[in-house]
């Protein structure tokens, strides 16, 4: 079992704080993002050692007083201290949608300071798991090059495979699903607004297939709208991509306080006591 991501949260469910009880439960990739994730990445970064900047933004309403314009957060950026890589919390701030859910977290990285242009990004939609993005910013941070190609895609199957996660039967070089059908991880054609330094993404016809990255996803049910999302451009290293799906598939259960709607009911839940 692994150590409490929250360790300021009482573990005893009897006490809990806010009048929420909390409860160890898995699957991991089902148990949604506990309303916090902005706070357990930007923790994460924050042991890291990752400087963050609030960009901040005013509302100003025709005919409305100085003392009474608001003032909201708008954009996070978290910069790791070479300045080669960088995340964004962006949720409250527009963003673009992927999957139909909007995106939370940007993370990228660039090859040297002189380019003010990623190599590549990855997104990352609420109810992700909070572990996983943490585990993948932790690789990234870890990394000498953080745009550098050190392994081929098998890493990833590889990495879910072994924890009994069943890989496609038509692609089984490309794609895999936990053993419920409901969580999936695919290397394919890769949504449009992806940003990354590919050039072929730049060229590519309109009949024609950009470059593949790779994509995950939970659908609670066939049909169903999706409970989060992740994309991962063509250039991302699959090591790092690795390493979020071999977080995601893990089978350690995860605290948690707030549960998914859509998935509540295919938790397994023991108190955390």
């Amino acid at each position: 079992m692994e150590a409490p991501l929250y360790p300021d949260f009482p573990l005893d469910s009897s006490t809990p704080r806010g009048g929420q009880p909390a409860f160890w439960v898995g699957p991991r990739h089902l148990a949604g993002d506990d309303g916090r994730l902005y706070d357990a990445v930007a923790d994460t970064l924050s042991g890291l050692g990752w400087t963050s900047l609030t960009i901040v933004r005013g509302r100003y309403e025709p005919d409305e007083a100085a003392e009474d314009r608001q003032v909201l957060r708008s954009t996070v950026l978290h910069i790791s201290p070479d300045a080669l890589r960088w995340a964004q919390w962006s949720l409250p701030d527009e963003p673009f949608h992927l999957g139909d859910l909007p995106i939370a977290w940007q993370i990228s990285a660039r090859t040297d300071t002189s380019s003010p242009i990623a190599s590549w990004s990855a997104y990352f939609t609420p109810d992700a798991p909070g572990e996983a993005v943490a585990d993948f910013l932790v690789a990234l941070d870890a990394r000498d090059q953080p745009a550098a190609p050190l392994a081929g895609p098998e890493l990833v199957l590889d990495a879910v495979a072994a924890h009994g996660w069943l890989r496609d039967i038509d692609q089984p070089q490309a794609a895999a699903t936990d053993p419920t059908f409901t969580s999936h991880v695919s290397l394919g054609e890769v949504p449009p607004l992806i940003q990354d330094a590919d050039p072929r993404a730049l060229t590519i016809e309109a009949d024609e297939a950009g470059p593949a990255g790779w994509q995950a996803w939970a659908e609670p049910a066939l049909g169903a709208p999706c409970l989060w999302a992740a994309s991962f451009g063509a250039s991302v290293p699959h090591d790092l991509v690795a390493a979020f799906a071999a977080s995601l598939s893990s089978t350690a259960p995860v605290l948690r306080r707030v549960l998914p709607e859509a998935t509540q009911e295919r938790l397994l839940r023991a108190p955390a006591i």
